[in-house]
């Protein structure tokens, strides 16, 4: 194996699976760091948008997901490292 597929072969993934899942959850992270500072400045704006992000990340990342240990099927893994 290589080093640029090792880590999504562990979770289940090819590298361009695991480069498009890992995007996602940049640009949300991004997206909902943003909202936050924007909520610094204008506190009645964004209440909850980074909150909600957290949520909805920590959903797909983790919960409702098995550890993958190469011989479940590709999806049902929890505890994903991106």
């Amino acid at each position: 194996m290589s080093i640029f597929t090792d880590h999504p072969h562990s979770v289940g993934e090819s590298y361009f699976e695991h480069l498009v899942t890992a995007g996602s959850f940049g640009v949300s992270l991004i997206a909902a760091g943003f909202a936050c500072l924007v909520h610094g400045i204008f506190p009645f704006w964004c209440k909850t948008t980074g909150s909600r992000a957290v949520r909805q990340l920590a959903d797909r990342m983790i919960h409702g997901r098995e550890r993958y240990d190469g011989n479940a099927p590709k999806g049902e893994q929890i505890d994903w490292c991106i």
